[in-house]
């Protein structure tokens, strides 16, 4: 028999093997019929001696592809076209996977190389060595959860940029999203990681520095952001102990003698017997108590904005809630807290990136004049004004009711970006603290109406009197189920990882209500199921042709998110989980997705002629509305919202010609804000840095430093409800384009 060579795709060149076109004719048969008989063993034979045949006469042609075609003739040419067509499938399927892969692997290895950065993460530095090597594990985990974690309808529906599934990287692995952590409990009891146990802390600096590394702690065992929910009140009694250590200093060093009489580290620095006893060291521990705490915070800062985690590419996602304790030690701390933002990081004083800071509005604490917060409040406007943080939490929330007001951990506040947790079906009511979002979904609205819009104009298998929006409504129902399903499903794959995986989270209570009879659901079932919500704008202009800017499009609007509320409602009540509608961040969503749609849709005027979806239900940043009817017509949407929103507008740097009457005009936006049940606000003003002098105003790009000249000019702005680098060198390109059409807001007052 003369010897015949096959050459392979990857240029390899090997012998011929009778055996292998056998096996593969054989395998199809038994694909149909569960047992080889023997006319495919016959046929088998002839096919591969077939094919030998025409090798011989030509050789250099013989290649895999051709015979796989040849194989497909063979089989075509039988009486068993039932096994001819599952032999061409699986080849198509087999084709599909090998392109597949191969795509994989070359956008993996560009990722490696970083010769393909997309910034798909703000916070992510995809030129480092940790990024690239985070961006190649991503690609690769993110097609294993496709392939292995999940269902058929799951996987379609994300591959149909229908539902998209978030973090699926971190899917795989079985991690959950973000953690509002008691630092409460952490602090008074100390804590275990993996190398060692820590002491409770015993004063403000101790406290400060120990949220940091419980901050990071934390950050490695999940994929989304970590959260204190009222810092202020939290700090309170290690701001005693530092005050009574300087007091009792105070006493040996100033008054040479030791301290003899009955205080304690638990009594208010406010004391009158500490002032009794001696006015010149209770002014004495007073100064260095101030001077501890300012300098606490400002450790916590420049720790919160160098510490690296996640393989050394990201800083943790952290934010902190604060501004209604209304005790001495409490104020102390909201003080040096904004003071500290005020001041910037670093030898150029650079605005913090994190904490992602967060004021808590409450009535008769911080709202008006003469409330005993009044002053801090406006303290927070004048940060805002200079480096965008605080954003505003709203603890009056209609949507929180039921919260303890004596218990400052079910008071509303948010995990940063806009993630929150509503009241618990599960026991704990509105305690925020030990709970989080466990997961997110996010529905993409405009495909659902451009799937509506098709099977309208095509009349496929509608009731005649059927409009696109009932098309519309139906698909969307529909939608929403499956996200349920998605969520679940996807619950029940994190519940099955061992404890042992987040160690520190389980051993220490960070996830509140953990048992080791139960396993990781005890804790996991308190947290929050996300069904989110992209391009609400451009769902409203391809079903009625206008946005929620019009009476027609808010009519539309107010029914969509009525169903989400409604179905989550009784998904909560049904399964017992916390199902809540979330208003998505969508930071790389917005332009992935509408890449996507693209593909499929092409340009549609006021729906895809931009690189961006509009995130969840907020206006179109290009609309030209005043700050107030941009709060105004949000708030008719935000209410519906259990998982988390967030609504902003953009305002000047400086609004009025004075600082008296700059602030007033920042503080009638905010306090409208609140007044129309806004729960979570934020104020957009340019804040660019000169990265040589530190000058820090608005710079337009392009354009030098007022002070110095220099062109290095960092152009910081908010992504989603969090800040960033530079947005032309940290953004994707949708996100640097909405921020190019964000329309200033305060122009029309």
């Amino acid at each position: 028999m003369e010897n015949i060579y096959v050459k392979k795709r990857d240029g390899q060149v090997v012998p011929f093997d009778h055996e292998k076109i056998k096996k593969a004719v054989l395998s199809a048969f038994i694909d149909v019929d569960g047992k080889v008989s023997d006319y495919a063993k016959e046929k088998a034979k002839n096919i591969s001696d077939y094919i030998y045949g025409a090798a011989v006469g030509a050789p250099e042609s013989l290649t895999i592809d051709s015979i796989q075609k040849m194989v497909e003739k063979g089989l075509m040419s039988g009486k068993r076209k039932d096994v001819a067509t599952a032999y061409i499938e699986y080849r198509h399927d087999r084709d599909k996977e090998r392109i597949w892969n191969h795509k994989m692997m070359v956008s993996a290895g560009e990722k490696l190389a970083g010769d393909n950065i997309e910034n798909q993460n703000a916070n992510v530095d995809e030129h480092s060595f940790g990024g690239r090597k985070g961006e190649f594990d991503s690609i690769v985990s993110k097609q294993y959860a496709l392939d292995n974690c999940m269902s058929k309808k799951s996987r379609t529906r994300h591959l149909n940029n229908e539902i998209y599934i978030h973090d699926l990287d971190s899917y795989a692995v079985g991690m959950h999203n973000c953690l509002t952590i008691p630092f409460d409990d952490l602090l008074k009891n100390g804590f275990n990681t993996r190398q060692t146990d820590v002491r409770p802390a015993n004063s403000i600096n101790t406290a400060f520095q120990l949220v940091a590394v419980i901050f990071q702690l934390q950050s490695l065992m999940q994929f989304g952001g970590v959260s204190a929910s009222h810092l202020d009140w939290t700090m309170v009694p290690y701001v005693r102990k530092s005050f009574y250590k300087h007091y009792k200093t105070g006493v040996k060093y100033l008054e040479d003698r030791d301290l003899d009489y009955s205080f304690n580290d638990c009594m208010s620095i406010d004391d009158e017997d500490y002032k009794v006893y001696s006015p010149k060291v209770y002014q004495y521990a007073m100064d260095m108590t101030v001077k501890e705490t300012q300098q606490a915070v400002e450790g916590m800062y420049h720790n919160l904005n160098t510490l690296q985690s996640r393989s050394g590419n990201q800083l943790p996602f952290t934010s902190v809630n604060f501004g209604t304790c209304t005790l001495p030690e409490g104020r102390m701390v909201i003080k040096a807290l904004l003071e500290g933002s005020i001041k910037g990081v670093g030898k150029l004083h650079k605005t913090a990136i994190f904490p992602c800071t967060i004021f808590q509005m409450m009535k008769g604490v911080n709202r008006a004049e003469g409330d005993p917060n009044y002053d801090l409040y406006l303290l927070a406007i004048k940060s805002t004004k200079k480096r965008l943080y605080p954003n505003y939490a709203n603890v009056d929330w209609s949507g929180n009711e039921g919260y303890d007001i004596n218990d400052p951990r079910t008071y509303f506040s948010t995990m940063g970006c806009r993630t929150a947790n509503g009241w618990d079906i599960n026991g704990f009511g509105q305690l925020k603290d030990g709970r989080g979002n466990i997961c997110p979904v996010t529905i993409i609205m405009p495909t659902i109406a451009m799937e509506a819009k098709e099977m309208y104009e095509k009349d496929k298998g509608w009731n005649s009197g059927d409009t696109i929006i009932d098309i519309f409504f139906e698909l969307l129902e529909e939608a929403i189920h499956d996200a349920k399903d998605m969520l679940i499903e996807r619950f029940n794959y994190i519940c099955s990882q061992d404890a042992a995986s987040a160690k520190f989270m389980y051993e220490n209570g960070t996830m509140a209500g953990y048992n080791a009879e139960e396993g990781i659901v005890s804790a996991l079932k308190h947290g929050t199921l996300a069904i989110g919500n992209l391009g609400l704008a451009e769902t409203l202009q391809i079903l009625v042709g206008c946005d929620h800017t019009s009476p027609r499009g808010m009519e539309i609007a107010h029914e969509i998110y009525k169903l989400f509320a409604k179905k989550c409602k009784h998904f909560k009540n049904k399964y017992k989980l916390n199902f809540g509608v979330y208003n998505t961040p969508a930071e790389n969503l917005c332009y992935t997705a509408m890449m996507k749609f693209k593909q499929k849709y092409g340009e549609i005027p006021n729906v895809s002629d931009k690189d961006f979806f509009t995130n969840s239900m907020h206006i179109p940043v290009w609309k030209r509305v005043n700050p107030f009817e941009k709060i105004l017509l949000e708030s008719q949407l935000t209410g519906y919202s259990s998982a988390g929103c967030i609504t902003y507008v953009e305002l000047e740097q400086g609004m009025e010609e004075s600082e008296t009457d700059d602030i007033a005009a920042f503080k009638a936006v905010i306090d409208y804000a609140m007044d129309h049940d806004i729960p979570y606000f934020a104020i957009n003003v340019p804040c660019d840095t000169c990265l040589k002098c530190g000058h820090t105003g608005e710079i337009k790009v392009g354009d030098a430093c007022p002070k110095c000249g220099c062109k290095d000019i960092q152009h910081l702005r908010r992504v989603t409800g969090y800040l960033t680098g530079s947005y032309l060198d940290a953004f994707n390109k949708g996100k640097q384009q909405e921020v190019e059409m964000r329309f200033r807001h305060s122009s029309l007052l």
